[in-house]
């Protein structure tokens, strides 16, 4: 009901927006190379980190005018080892987007001041221990793995609404390495390899339906294609102890991992954005890889009002885009508070009593975790009297 009255006070107080094609991003993505040179910035972009956005901002602070043609979103995929980081750090470079790596479970676990949560295992219950990447790999059966797995989709979501606010704030690209569509692939696979229960795996989507429809689909999605084998000898190049030794990266559960993205995840996405897939099983030249995104006409499918492709970015008029970014730029905590659906029979992702007491008590008690960031006093913050709010957008966790 507030968004309904916000969207209303702001179309009564805003001039009529002119029509959707008038306020549309460009059609084609341009790199440095093509264009002979970087980008001149036109537009200052918004410090949405710091500031708040809202409607009465809105008024004075147009959206669309920042956007370009490189005002997009892409998402790099593949399976695990495929190189996708190297590819979404030189597509970002060439491109002049905003690279964002992988999420970890170092964003959950390692607090603003740099401390690390997990040194707080020895005093903790078994149930309220760190779980992540390593011990999964060394100990998939374990009874955290459900609660491993929602985490690591929150953070992919969290990650994916700041991508969201910035390109709306700054006008900036952003390209993704993984992303929150795609993280269901990671469930199923635990789940029928039976590392994941059936009801958990109800509670894992039912998080999902609650989640994903209030984000933008990406732009485009690049697929590299490594065939099993070839995952397992890059696994092997990169020689990290995990996973080498994982008990977890089988030929059946890469081969199940790989079914669940190109019979699911890459089917569905193709509806909505474009779609680039690669065998990359000897790497590949970012330089062909940016040649064919620079040949995709975005607004190819506009004129159909009833095409799915880029229909989560064509906004109507002005007003619409300011309501997006004040949603994705301001208002991520409630986008994140769609995830507190409680669930009381589900026993892989329940506490007892006794033990959530001692979690909260040991939690908020380790350094830099008593107060909100920028207010802890023993972690040396200062001005405390004076300061009027924090930095609202990562403390959802």
């Amino acid at each position: 009901m507030t968004a309904v009255l916000r969207l209303g006070f702001m179309r009564l107080c805003q001039r009529p927006a002119t029509t959707a094609g008038a306020v549309n991003q460009q059609r084609f993505i341009s790199g440095k190379t093509m264009r002979g040179g970087p980008r001149v910035i036109t537009h200052k972009p918004f410090p949405y980190k710091e500031k708040n956005y809202n409607v009465f901002t809105s008024m004075i602070d147009k959206t669309t005018p920042r956007l370009n043609d490189n005002s997009k979103l892409i998402c790099v995929e593949g399976p695990i080892a495929a190189g996708k980081s190297k590819l979404a750090k030189e597509l970002a470079a060439e491109l002049e987007m905003l690279y964002v790596p992988e999420a970890n479970m170092d964003m959950y676990y390692i607090n603003p001041y740099g401390y690390d949560m997990r040194l707080l295992d020895p005093k903790m219950p078994e149930s309220c221990r760190s779980f992540d990447v390593p011990k999964f790999c060394k100990d998939p059966n374990h009874f955290l793995a459900a609660s491993f797995q929602i985490k690591m989709y929150m953070l992919r979501y969290s990650q994916y609404v700041d991508a969201l606010a910035h390109i709306l704030s700054t006008g900036q690209g952003v390209v993704l390495d993984r992303c929150c569509y795609s993280d269901f692939v990671f469930m199923e696979t635990m789940h029928k390899h039976g590392y994941i229960s059936k009801e958990a795996r109800s509670v894992y989507h039912e998080l999902r339906q609650n989640t994903i429809y209030e984000v933008l689909r990406p732009h485009l999605v690049i697929y590299l294609d490594v065939p099993v084998q070839g995952v397992k000898d890059k696994i092997k190049a990169r020689n990290i102890e995990y996973e080498v030794n994982s008990k977890v990266f089988t030929d059946d559960y890469l081969r199940s991992m790989e079914n669940f993205y190109k019979q699911h995840f890459l089917k569905d996405i193709s509806i909505h954005a474009e779609l680039l897939i690669y065998d990359w099983t000897a790497g590949g030249e970012t330089e062909v890889v940016v040649e064919d995104i620079e040949r995709i006409d975005f607004d190819a499918f506009e004129e159909d009002p009833m095409e799915k492709k880029m229909k989560d970015w064509r906004f109507p008029n002005e007003v619409e885009w300011c309501e997006a970014r004040i949603k994705y730029a301001s208002q991520k905590s409630d986008l994140m508070n769609y995830f507190n659906i409680p669930c009381f029979d589900v026993p892989e992702l329940l506490r007892d009593a006794d033990s959530s007491k001692i979690y909260r008590d040991v939690w908020y008690n380790a350094p830099g975790m008593k107060y909100r960031p920028g207010y802890n006093e023993d972690m040396g913050d200062t001005g405390l009297l004076t300061k009027t709010k924090s930095p609202y957008r990562d403390n959802f966790l």
